[in-house]
């Protein structure tokens, strides 16, 4: 069956969330609804990404973005039977060249740190890990 990527659109949200909800090492919470999803796409025009079938089954998701500076990916999930044939890594083709079109010269991915499998993904593409650590505060709270 042919996979075609294409932009995701606000309406692919609840398609993807139920992929990523199924998707083990996915760290999701309140900035994974509707509206937060749908913001971060308006931000970042075309470039985030979803894997459908010819029939439009939704089989992967990723989103992508900039701040200016750096880009970040975050939760790329393909559907387990999609796996080992490219779909992930058509998905993330498909984000950095935006990325780099925008004028972006790096990017980064936040894996949850007991997500083995993601990180394997991603360190045998040439990713590699940094000394940073991250850190993050809730506002409005």
């Amino acid at each position: 069956m042919d996979i075609h990527i294409r932009s995701f659109v606000p309406d692919d949200h609840a398609a993807a969330l139920a992929l990523w909800q199924r998707t083990e090492g996915m760290g999701l919470n309140e900035s994974d609804e509707a509206s937060a999803v749908s913001m971060f796409l308006a931000r970042n025009p075309g470039c985030s990404a979803v894997a459908v079938t010819n029939d439009g089954r939704l089989v992967g998701a990723m989103l992508c973005g900039h701040d200016g500076r750096r880009g970040s990916l975050h939760h790329l999930a393909v559907e387990p039977g999609f796996r080992q044939h490219g779909v992930g890594r058509r998905l993330v083709e498909h984000g950095l060249a935006r990325l780099a079109a925008a004028g972006i010269v790096k990017c980064n991915i936040f894996v949850v740190p007991d997500n083995a499998e993601g990180t394997e993904f991603w360190l045998r593409r040439g990713w590699y890990r940094t000394p940073w650590l991250n850190l993050q505060t809730r506002l409005g709270t």
